[in-house]
């Protein structure tokens, strides 16, 4: 039986730190990534090897604004099928660049900020974390954690 997390009732983070105490491996799917918020779950991702099979997979899709749904709402053509060619793609990616730094620009970062963010690049650059950009619609969160204990 599927769980819903609304983080009033129930809340996602606990049982997601949980599952990843045991686990080797993670994918994640999401429509936005808190570069801050990372430091929730990092210290367990610092045990794993890294590499394909021992590492976080985490696939970004861009949130949309309410402005920019609804004028894809109102658009005279509706295709879900429209190709992306290579200058959308750049820009759209460059754009998610700038929301990450504007994400570093918010507020006053602590120095527990600052070293979550230097875990991070060591993560990315040890491989135990690969980012994706997806570009082809918007993406909600969905994760799934391996472990040796069966799937989660």
């Amino acid at each position: 039986m599927p769980r819903i997390f609304d983080n009033i009732d129930l809340r996602l983070l606990p049982d997601l730190q949980q599952a990843m105490q045991d686990a080797y491996r993670a994918d994640f799917c999401v429509g936005y990534f808190n570069l801050r918020g990372w430091k929730q779950l990092d210290q367990y991702v610092d045990q794993w090897q890294g590499g394909e099979a021992n590492s976080v997979r985490l696939l970004v899709g861009m949130q949309k604004l309410p402005q920019d749904e609804l004028k894809g709402f109102y658009r005279y053509t509706h295709n879900d099928e429209i190709e992306l060619d290579n200058k959308t793609a750049l820009r759209l990616k460059r754009k998610l660049a700038e929301e990450f730094r504007t994400q570093l620009t918010i507020g006053a970062p602590t120095n527990d900020d600052e070293l979550a963010l230097r875990r991070l690049a060591v993560q990315l650059r040890e491989k135990k974390v690969v980012v994706k950009l997806y570009l082809r619609t918007s993406l909600h969160l969905s994760t799934t954690i391996r472990n040796g204990h069966g799937d989660n």
